[in-house]
């Protein structure tokens, strides 16, 4: 029997080249040339700069994105990896394979990426290099922080107008801006003599505070712009746009006299009535029966009426007694009010302090006996109206008692525990809203007479914020810092006060805010309270 052989072939041997520059062994190619040698004799990273420059913005910490787009982005993110990329003009001619971030201070203005690129040299020859890029990061300014920076370039206007006497409205308006956040797009706050004018570099910024506003208050608001500059060739324009806001002139404790009609719209309320809060539309209530309604804007302006009186030329009461009525409680009670037969006269050094009122008030749930309140003389009052000229005598009450004031006030001011935060306002041109010695400097002086009011409006806005819970939830309190003296010591005299007066209102420490790194307060580091313009 024959065996079969196998035949195995001898293995082959893999025919090496010796290179053309260092004459090492290599496997034959195109080049004739080592990995070593090609990569010295083509660099394909020669068209790709190896340093660059990348802007940044401190302001609002973003970077340029070429062309002309402001990203944010962290460091060592994908982000600023995109970002870096797109600043190197040669990296369409390679092929990139990796790319990273080499780490670096932070402190540094240097941002390192480490490239991993390819590139065909020579026929069927493909190079692989890695290199590495340093960036210089510019600080500077982005255009929107720019605009920001220029306190006149502004390309928007908000101008919110109260005709009213005094400023307690724009200073609660402040206090809702500051807790909602709506001047974060803010570029400047102007202080004028009837309100505040906010200023914006974008016109949808300035319509989202207009739309605050709405909320917030009775508004009627009117758009108006005017053109800067028009390119006819691109047929594009430039405008400044501003939003005329008027605030309804009827604020909280006004006594206000309806028009016939209106009064008969609204359920048929009686015609004097007293505003009691001012949210988006006004409340109002009849002291005599109780009944309520709200007017929005829309409705007050389709036929404006100016209030009746406000609390300005009100006259403080004592109240000598005070009885509940015996309406059924549906009737003679709502919510806080309840309505009271009482017996009233005006304090010492008025004129007719000798006489006695009887009037029914919807205070009767807070007044007791020996309490002094605000209220309205309407017997021999003689106003300026045309809804209060068709008024019959016989239906207008002698008095009309609209709040409860508290005589020992003035000691129990000087112990507040607690402050406002407030806004940046430059003054206007007739020097509302400066300091007086910033007025003198500047040469507008707004005067004693306008400094005083000023204060006491302010000292006004923060008795309406001790005594209205309600009010108090759209203000922020802060906690005010006292000094380790007045720490260590008892106050002897502001506990006797507070025995002497158990009903005047308190405001928790539970209700006050710690935090008040980087706010402006409205009261200097000694701790004094100053005013809003100082």
């Amino acid at each position: 029997m024959e065996l079969e052989t196998a035949y195995i072939a001898p293995p082959t041997q893999a025919a090496y080249v010796l290179c053309a520059d260092c004459g090492t062994a290599i496997e034959p190619n195109n080049s004739g040339l080592c990995v070593n040698c090609l990569r010295n004799t083509v660099d394909i990273t020669d068209a790709i700069p190896k340093q660059a420059n990348i802007n940044y913005c401190r302001n609002c910490e973003r970077y340029l994105s070429p062309p002309q787009t402001w990203v944010i982005a962290e460091l060592e993110s994908r982000e600023l990896l995109a970002i870096c990329l797109r600043k190197l003009r040669g990296l369409k001619t390679v092929r990139l394979i990796d790319a990273g971030f080499i780490w670096t201070e932070s402190h540094s203005k240097r941002l390192r990426v480490k490239l991993t690129v390819q590139k065909e040299v020579l026929a069927s020859t493909v190079l692989q290099q890695i290199f590495e890029v340093e960036y210089i990061v510019q600080y500077g300014q982005c255009p929107d922080c720019t605009q920001l920076a220029a306190k006149q370039h502004w390309k928007a206007v908000v101008q919110a107008r109260q005709k009213v006497d005094h400023k307690k409205t724009f200073l609660f308006l402040e206090q809702l801006i500051l807790k909602h956040g709506a001047d974060k797009d803010t570029v400047s706050v102007k202080e004028v003599r009837d309100g505040l004018d906010f200023f914006y570099a974008s016109k949808q910024a300035a319509a989202k505070m207009v739309e605050f506003l709405q909320a917030v208050a009775p508004v009627k608001m009117k758009q108006s712009e005017q053109l800067i500059s028009q390119d006819t060739q691109n047929s594009t324009s430039n405008y400044k746009t501003t939003f005329s806001v008027e605030i309804l002139p009827i604020c909280k404790d006004d006594l206000v006299c309806l028009p016939l009609k209106v009064a008969r719209s609204l359920s048929n309320i009686g015609q004097i009535v007293v505003c009691t809060r001012v949210g988006n539309s006004i409340h109002l209530i009849d002291p005599v029966t109780l009944h309520t309604a709200d007017i929005t804007a829309p409705v007050y302006f389709r036929a404006p009426f100016p209030p009746l009186a406000p609390l300005s030329g009100a006259v403080e009461f004592v109240v000598l007694d005070i009885e509940p009525t015996q309406h059924p409680p549906k009737v003679a009670g709502k919510g806080r009010f309840m309505l009271a037969d009482a017996q009233v006269t005006p304090i010492s050094g008025t004129m007719e302090s000798d006489t006695i009122y009887h009037t029914r008030t919807h205070l009767g749930a807070v007044l007791k006996a020996g309490d002094t309140v605000m209220g309205y003389q309407l017997h021999s009052a003689n106003f300026n109206n045309t809804a209060w000229d068709s008024l019959k005598t016989d239906r207008i009450p002698e008095v009309i008692l609209v709040r409860k004031t508290y005589p020992n006030r003035a000691k129990k001011s000087k112990g507040r525990k607690w402050r406002l935060r407030s806004m940046a306002k430059e003054a206007g041109e007739d020097g509302i809203g400066l300091g007086r010695e910033r007025a003198v400097k500047a040469g507008r002086m707004p005067g004693h007479a306008e400094q005083a009011r000023a204060e006491a409006d302010y000292e006004a806005f923060l008795r309406d914020i001790e005594e209205d819970e309600e009010m108090r939830q759209g203000v922020n309190l802060y906690k005010k810092p006292k000094p380790q003296a007045a720490v260590d010591t008892m106050d002897v005299e502001s506990v006797a006060d507070t025995e002497a007066d158990d009903d005047f209102p308190r405001i928790d420490m539970d209700e006050l805010l710690d935090d008040m790194d980087g706010l402006q307060l409205t009261e200097d580091d000694a701790g004094e309270e100053i005013s809003p313009e100082n």
